[in-house]
């Protein structure tokens, strides 16, 4: 599933709990070296530094670097040193909750959307433009999203983001095809980490798919699922696949309504 020996870059690492941490665990099970970015020495000293879960052998073990993929010149630092690498995973999204996400849809703060825009969409298209030169025999590059189909209450801005960012996956897997890199995006359903704590829907959504999913999610226990799917889109067995978003959420995306007893 992953070339054993290769380097992948996992970027976006906050604490323990989250997706970024998960998806890199599984790449190495499979056999590649890790590397994950954080946005800065103090997110990793606030985060990461003080988790609880994790024993200071386990946290020295980890390869973090830093970079912050709103300055250009921080993303083409990193990857013109990071050396040759197979994949990139991107697991970054940001939108303030305060004035970007609840109850009402419009807002004043335009500052705060189109930093959000920039975090959540445009980041992808920087992070596959200085990761290009990295993989001269090709690669993948492979974001994380949340179902963009419908609307859900509360999510607003983030989901426009989210769907701004399925279209760039479409857009940099046509361009980037000609340098043999794949760009693809997994659709997760809803999973418990700190940055979804931030989200004022999370309980809403999880009922949605206590409700609707075929197969039962578990927003604890299927960041396993999620992170196996990343690591076959970026490895050599999806060498085919490109520009498509994978949908691992029980299969909410497929079903209207919510399931009938008898389908539980």
């Amino acid at each position: 599933m992953i070339e054993p020996g290769k380097t992948y870059v996992v970027m976006g690492l906050l604490d323990q709990d989250s997706i970024a941490y998960a998806i890199g665990k599984s790449i190495e099970r499979h056999g590649g070296k890790v590397i994950f970015t954080v946005q800065s020495e103090r997110m990793k000293k606030i985060f990461f530094d003080r988790s609880k879960k994790l024993s200071d052998e386990e946290k020295s073990s980890v390869d973090i670097q830093f970079c912050d993929i709103l300055i250009d010149e921080e993303v083409s630092a990193f990857f013109a040193n990071v050396g040759s690498i197979a994949g990139v995973v991107h697991s970054i999204a940001f939108a303030n909750p305060k004035t970007c996400l609840g109850e009402e849809f419009h807002t004043d703060a335009y500052d705060d959307l189109k930093q959000g825009f920039h975090i959540s969409c445009v980041s992808l298209a920087t992070v596959a433009r200085f990761a290009q030169p990295a993989m001269p025999e090709g690669g993948a590059v492979a974001a994380m999203t949340f179902s963009s189909k419908v609307a859900f209450p509360y999510y607003n801005w983030m989901g426009v983001n989210k769907a701004a960012l399925e279209a760039t996956v479409r857009a940099l897997a046509r361009r980037h095809g000609k340098d043999r890199i794949r760009v693809n995006a997994v659709s997760a359903g809803p999973l418990k980490t700190k940055a979804a704590k931030a989200i004022p829907s999370f309980g809403v959504m999880s009922n949605v798919w206590q409700k609707s999913s075929p197969i039962p999610w578990d927003v604890e226990k299927d960041q396993a699922a999620v992170a196996d799917a990343m690591t076959f889109l970026v490895g050599p067995y999806s060498k085919k696949i490109t520009g498509q978003i994978l949908y691992v959420d029980g299969g909410v995306s497929i079903t209207g309504g919510e399931l009938m007893d008898f389908e539980r």
